[in-house]
């Protein structure tokens, strides 16, 4: 499993190198007396190629991966026996999604919603596991523009939803016995004469209104009309979404964990559980009222940042908001651990891949037990 993870390369635009130069793993083979570990291998390299779509989606450069690009890389999961329903602008626009459509105004590459759905359970599983990923295509910042240095690396800020990706086709790929949808909003936020300027009051799905204060911080505006519809359509018991969202979630754990804010104690004990069995480590941090307060707005329901400090913990209040009551929640902020500035035991310098084992591991330890 592990050589199988470690040897995955992006390197498709090095057309100097020869063939022969790139370091290619083509088969394994496991040697047992034991018939069970053929299926354990089979689960595992399902897996394996999980991660491998979620590093391609987030190694891809934004001329490649917009959109419509994805949802059309994300087609083969059709094979696996994945069920998709795509929405465009239109149709978010008729469902009032003015919070992820003010985020995506500014940009030629036109927005989707892509939900994906596995059923593993001949129908027993009445309530699915819902998984929403941020998707932004590429983050140049809006208007509140980001300095020019390292703009390159904004390609990755859809980790979240090639996260959900990947691990749609993990669970497909080895039949998990659950039911789970994966969620994907995606958007290219980009500085234009149509774009949203700091200032504006967008209206999200659910009604609230929200004053964008800074337009870099539209992950939570696509998110928050994500959750709303994940929810509307599905009506899962169960909700994790998994983005990018902060630069302050570096500043608080660097690349060592992601961290997992929730509104249940034991969802956040199995995701953190889950976290050290796969390799996906996660690091619980707090929410509350004290917190909640901080993102309140004088002309709207709340605006999108709050004050420099909790950065990462205001962005999670503010997507609580966006909970409906029973559900349970996880957030789970990955900005640090999608994109490595060096090699590791199981990826190479570039996309990591980080989320599908973690929520593979959720899901079996979780539901199919």
């Amino acid at each position: 499993f592990g050589a199988k993870l470690r040897s995955w390369r992006h390197d498709k635009y090095r057309t100097t190198m020869p063939e022969k130069q790139k370091p290619t793993l083509k088969t394994i083979t496991v040697l047992d007396t034991e018939m069970e570990s053929a299926k354990v291998w089979q689960d595992l390299s399902a897996v394996a190629d999980g991660v491998a779509l979620t590093r391609e989606l987030v190694a891809e450069p934004a001329n490649s991966i917009y959109p419509e690009s994805f949802v059309g890389r994300c087609e083969e999961l059709k094979e696996l026996g994945v069920e998709f329903t795509v929405l465009g602008w239109d149709e978010m626009e008729k469902l009032g999604m003015g919070a992820l459509l003010g985020v995506s105004q500014g940009s030629e590459r036109p927005p989707r919603l892509l939900a994906m759905k596995w059923d593993g359970t001949g129908g027993m599983q009445k309530k699915p596991l819902a998984l929403v990923g941020k998707g932004v295509t590429f983050d140049t910042g809006g208007i509140s523009l980001k300095p020019g240095a390292g703009m390159e690396e904004m390609k990755w800020d859809m980790g979240g939803a090639g996260a959900v990706a990947g691990t749609m086709k993990a669970l497909a790929g080895r039949k998990a016995k659950a039911h789970v949808v994966g969620i994907c909003g995606l958007v290219e936020n980009m500085p234009d004469g149509k774009a949203q300027r700091p200032g504006d009051v967008v209206t999200s799905m659910q009604g609230q209104t929200i004053e964008v204060i800074n337009t870099d911080a539209e992950g939570r505006l696509v998110l928050c009309d994500a959750m709303h519809w994940t929810q509307e359509i599905f009506e899962p018991e169960i909700m994790i979404d998994l983005a990018t969202l902060t630069g302050a979630m570096i500043i608080s754990l660097g690349h060592e964990h992601a961290g997992c804010f929730s509104n249940d104690d034991g969802l956040s004990d199995n995701l953190l559980a889950a976290g050290k069995a796969s390799g996906d480590p996660l690091w619980r941090l707090p929410i509350g009222p004290a917190y909640d307060k901080l993102i309140n707005s004088p002309i709207a329901d709340m605006k999108n940042v709050g004050p420099r400090g909790a950065g990462s913990i205001t962005a999670a209040q503010f997507l609580k908001r966006f909970v409906k009551d029973g559900v349970k929640w996880a957030h789970l902020d990955i900005a640090g651990m999608v994109w490595a500035d060096k090699a590791g035991p199981v990826w190479e310098k570039g996309a990591t891949g980080f989320g599908v084992r973690l929520l593979n591991q959720y899901v079996a330890d979780n539901f199919e037990k």
